[in-house]
């Protein structure tokens, strides 16, 4: 099992130009848990991602790793304990996919040191592990939106880390690969104690694969706890501005969001079980 870190904010405020995003937020992360941040889209859980990994400097306040502020690690030691994958990371031209996930052994190597048998072995089981071994030598220019995903998540996966914070890491993905990357990242975490920290849009995806959940709403912390205690009723009213019933997944025991749209909402008064319920 890795080491657990302790990653928190603390009266943190987060903004653009003369706009806040994020408003005095005080947040404890769970060390060794899958965390999922859901909210509204411009929330900000994309600018708290950003903060974390530092690449933005908060206006007011502070994110602390271990007891020290994140913005005043270096860099390189920083990405040796804390991974980001952005929402849309930038590909170098002409780049292959080997030499895309060996940058994720950067941040262990030394100045002058060479590349190690180590670094082969991490490259070759994220490789692995994101079924992408077959695309090793092509260009990244070349993939689809699907592959390329699945590759940067292997260069995430590569650096090794014992934080993990990844902004939306199933876009671009079918279904399968979807549950395929989750399941991947849940694995990690059970075998590794990787902290994993990820937005997520679908709800039900969240509340499945998350140990704990924190819902944003208009830059400001609305609920974290269990899935249970967030992925409510009343969360999704007044974090979406949406009605839905929320049910026990019959899959995994865990919540289930079921929206409820204009031309449902008449037919979601109903009790189950009758007539108009049946069709």
């Amino acid at each position: 099992m890795t080491a657990s870190h302790s990653l928190s904010t603390e009266d943190l405020t987060l903004g653009y130009g003369d706009r806040d995003v994020i408003e005095g937020l005080d947040l404890t992360l769970a060390a060794g848990r899958i965390t999922v941040i859901v909210g509204a889209n411009a929330c900000g859980k994309s600018t708290l991602l950003r903060s974390m990994s530092r690449l933005l400097t908060p206006r007011t306040g502070r994110v602390v790793l271990d007891g020290k502020q994140v913005h005043r690690i270096p860099a390189k030691e920083l990405a040796r304990t804390l991974g980001l994958l952005p929402q849309s990371p930038v590909t170098p031209e002409g780049i292959t996919v080997l030499d895309l996930v060996g940058r994720g052994r950067h941040p262990h190597q030394r100045a002058f040191s060479r590349w190690t048998q180590k670094d082969d072995a991490a490259v070759a089981a994220a490789l692995e592990a994101t079924r992408t071994t077959d695309l090793a030598d092509r260009s990244v220019d070349e993939l689809s939106g699907g592959q390329r995903q699945r590759v940067w998540i292997a260069m995430a996966l590569a650096q090794q880390t014992d934080l993990l914070l990844l902004d939306e890491p199933t876009t671009f993905l079918d279904i399968s690969h979807q549950i395929e990357v989750l399941d991947l990242l849940t694995d990690l975490n059970r075998t590794r104690g990787t902290t994993i920290v990820m937005v997520l849009h679908d709800l039900n995806l969240a509340a499945r694969y998350a140990d704990r959940l924190v819902a944003l709403a208009a830059g400001r912390l609305h609920a974290a706890g269990t899935t249970g205690e967030v992925m409510t009723e009343e969360t999704v009213r007044s974090v979406y501005g949406m009605e839905s019933r929320v049910i026990d997944d019959p899959v995994s025991g865990k919540p289930l969001v079921l929206p409820i749209g204009r031309h449902h909402s008449a037919a979601a008064d109903v009790p189950a079980g009758s007539p108009a319920g049946s069709g």
